[in-house]
């Protein structure tokens, strides 16, 4: 169990205020982390810090702004003196004007182009960013985990048939930024692996599938039969795989994209 151990290493996970970064952070603290508790959100990161407790600080963070960035780094820096894991996991999905105007703009045809540059701005450039800044100190020190998160619509199209309720009817459409935003984490951190693998600094994507959160139990029960093991992950679901990325367990892994959707992409 040594292979999973990360007592003495600091982790920064940005996002972490969502339902997955909760549990990422959780289970990185739980295996041993000191874990930098980053989100837009201050209030959200000191309750989820103080809910772990052991070993946590929260950080402000946008990750779309450099200067805050920077400073967040520096923080982190003159905590605890070194960055050992980096956990990519800010997105943000479409916010729609209205519920009624959900199904028309949420459309290819409709789909605003401010919602495009926005998702791009967030999930794309601010883990471009998030890698510069603080992927760098790992590649100062030859050492380091980086783990971007996407999404199996990262590796597959939408299949716009889930979001129809019992009576067929389409409730909305999921729109094309969050996909191709996805699309480009994967190939991103192809990149990053092979630039800084001369540097010791391994990068890789986890691939998450959905999370249940509450959702309409039509929306629940299409994509439930959409996986072969029939139901939605659940946070902790992803707490295992987080650990394996971070951790020596995972040594001889770069560039990799691991996929975790209860079979979601393998039919």
């Amino acid at each position: 169990m040594s292979l999973f151990d990360l007592t003495d290493k600091t982790a920064v996970v940005t996002g972490a205020g969502g339902l997955i970064g909760k549990a990422l952070c959780a289970a990185l603290s739980d295996a041993g982390a000191i874990v930098a508790v980053c989100d837009i959100d201050f209030n959200k990161a000191n309750s989820l810090s103080n809910d772990i407790a052991n070993n946590s600080f929260p950080v402000e963070l946008d990750v779309t702004n450099p200067e805050s960035l920077q400073s967040a780094n520096k923080l982190i820096i003159n905590n605890t003196g070194k960055i050992d894991i980096l956990i990519n996991n800010a997105a943000i999905n479409d916010i729609f004007a209205s519920d009624s105007s959900i199904l028309k703009q949420s459309s290819f045809e409709n789909y605003p182009l401010e919602l495009w540059e926005k998702s791009f701005e967030v999930n794309v450039t601010g883990t471009f960013l998030s890698c510069k800044i603080f992927g760098n100190e790992m590649a100062k020190r030859n050492y380091g985990s980086i783990i971007n998160v996407a999404s199996t619509y990262g590796i597959v199209g939408p299949d716009q048939a889930i979001y129809k309720d019992e009576n067929g009817k389409q409730k909305f459409y999921k729109s094309p930024s969050y996909p191709a935003g996805k699309g480009a984490i994967v190939n991103f951190t192809r990149f990053l692996a092979a630039y800084w693998g001369k540097n010791g600094v391994r990068v890789n994507t986890l691939s998450p599938g959905g999370v249940f959160d509450g959702q309409e139990k039509y929306f629940v029960e299409n994509y439930s039969k959409k996986t072969m093991l029939g139901r939605m992950a659940t946070p902790d679901d992803y707490k295992g795989p987080v650990i394996f990325l971070a951790s020596d367990s995972s040594s001889y892994m770069t560039g990799a994209n691991l996929v975790i959707d209860g079979g979601w992409t393998a039919w």
